[in-house]
């Protein structure tokens, strides 16, 4: 472990990773804040909040927009995933503040 640690090659793409890592965390932060925004505008007006339609229109405009080298499976795997992860954030968080 000692010389993995001190390999500067090894040492700069891991900083190089975690950089990123930041930015993917940042940018979920910032997803969830929208998503809730955009939920309380959509039950103020009567409308469901989850539309099936539009995450499908999700999955093709980012598979269209995929130049890899995830695979566009990937990418819808990765996705749903964040959808889901953000529907239950903002449940727990609207759970939360109604408690």
């Amino acid at each position: 472990m000692g010389q993995i640690a001190t390999d500067p090659v090894i040492v700069q793409y891991r900083e190089q990773i975690s950089d990123n890592d930041l930015k993917i965390l940042e940018a979920l932060n910032k997803r969830i804040k929208l998503v809730e925004k955009l939920k309380e505008y959509k039950e103020s007006r009567g409308i469901d909040f989850v539309d099936p339609e539009r995450e499908d229109w999700l999955f093709t405009y980012l598979a269209r927009l995929n130049r890899g080298p995830i695979s566009n499976d990937g990418v819808r795997e990765v996705f749903a995933a964040v959808l889901d992860v953000v529907k239950r954030e903002i449940a727990a968080r609207q759970d939360t503040v109604a408690k």
